[in-house]
């Protein structure tokens, strides 16, 4: 099996800069509050998403801040997807700007995969002028690997039979899964690459951070991913979160920007007529831990209100962590989702909070989605609605 894991370099950025040459070769920050992007000039100082702009520009004063353009990243992002298309019919889209192939089949017709990655990269370059890194290997884990040490601009293949010494001698945050506080806790024993998680030993690992996480760290550290690219499936959950910054906020402020992102995310749910039954809500502290909270509905819906009511009681029973710990970001979404949308009616259901939503919309689809907001979210800003893949 050959996987490309390929991955558009800083993408919003690099949109930005093909658009206006006179952003190449400079620090290019998108966002408005919060950082979205950021091109490799601006990463070189130290700059992260989702950084504050303030403290983006503290480490980056030359830095040239833009407002997003997401139609101009959709449309960048869907003719990428057409090049990876033509490449092979085995495409698994990860987000709008990276995606695994599968050329293992494709040896006789197009070339080897290093061939047909050089190719790929050429086209998007010619097609749509963007950067792109690709990772090639025999699993999805290996190659994803690969692009993030390739990047920005490469091209890395891990060869059959070298695969551990590739991996090895890699820091421990290249395992998925492996954030800040997982590392701290390896590092604390002194587990500081990939090769040092592998020699400790599973039942060491499963001790440390429990059965399941513990079992997933020690597969991949011997490269052990049996996952193969899917095509065609459905997404399993449809969400979207909001960075708030370091500074404190009042309970009633971070509930409004729950309301406001339930709304996005329910708006999304009818439009892609996808029901759902779980709500889970997302949060991320002052102390970069994060934590999940989860409850699932008796039957599935798409109806802003019941959902925004669920998501509430959550973030209502996380309220004394959120205080002691400080919130710098918080998320809601909804999985579980049926498959074609229909739901069935209940006699206990009001009908009204149906005609609602669809109504309010249709307005937003007609004038856009700041026409009509939550009076609590006047004078708040969001954000912008970050492009996703088709479902």
């Amino acid at each position: 099996m050959a996987i490309l894991h390929a991955d558009l370099d800083a993408f919003y950025a690099s949109v930005e800069q093909r658009d206006d040459p006179s952003l190449r070769g400079r620090p290019v920050l998108v966002g408005g509050g919060v950082v979205l992007a950021a091109s490799y000039e601006a990463k070189a100082l130290g700059v992260r998403t989702p950084m504050g702009i303030g403290q983006a520009r503290a480490l980056c004063p030359h830095a040239v801040v833009v407002p997003p353009r997401m139609k101009a990243y959709t449309t960048a992002s869907k003719a990428v997807f057409e090049i990876f298309r033509d490449t092979t019919p085995l495409v698994e889209g990860i987000s709008i700007d990276e995606a695994f192939l599968d050329v293992g089949g494709l040896l006789r017709v197009s070339g080897t995969p290093r061939e047909i990655a050089a190719r790929l990269r050429a086209e998007v370059r010619a097609q749509v002028g963007l950067p792109i890194t690709v990772g090639i290997a025999g699993t999805k884990f290996l190659a994803k690997v690969a692009s993030a040490v390739g990047k920005p601009d490469g091209l890395l293949e891990v060869p059959a039979g070298g695969e551990l010494a590739f991996l090895h001698p890699l820091p421990v945050e290249r395992l998925w899964g492996v954030g800040p506080v997982t590392s701290a806790k390896l590092r604390e024993r002194r587990v500081n690459t990939v090769g040092d998680v592998a020699r400790i030993g599973e039942a060491a690992l499963v001790s440390m951070l429990g059965p399941g996480y513990g079992r997933h760290l020690y597969a991949l550290s011997h490269n052990q991913d049996p996952r193969r690219v899917r095509v065609g499936h459905r997404r399993g959950s449809i969400g979207a979160q909001c960075a708030l910054g370091r500074r404190p906020r009042p309970f009633a402020e971070i509930e409004a920007t729950l309301d406001a992102l339930v709304d996005r995310v329910t708006r999304r749910m009818r439009g892609a007529q996808r029901a759902g039954r779980t709500v889970t809500l997302r949060l991320r502290f002052d102390d970069f831990g994060r934590a999940t909270r989860s409850r699932s509905l008796l039957k599935a819906t798409m109806q802003t209100r019941l959902i925004q009511s669920t998501a509430r009681d959550l973030l209502t029973e996380a309220g004394e962590l959120i205080g002691a710990r400080g919130l710098t970001l918080v998320g809601v979404a909804v999985s579980n989702l049926d498959g074609d949308g229909h739901v069935q009616p209940s006699l206990f259901d009001d009908a009204e909070d149906d005609r609602l939503d669809v109504a309010m919309d249709a307005v937003r689809d007609r004038f856009g989605s700041s026409l009509l907001t939550r009076a609590a979210t006047i004078g708040r800003e969001l954000g912008p609605s970050v492009p996703i893949l088709p479902d």
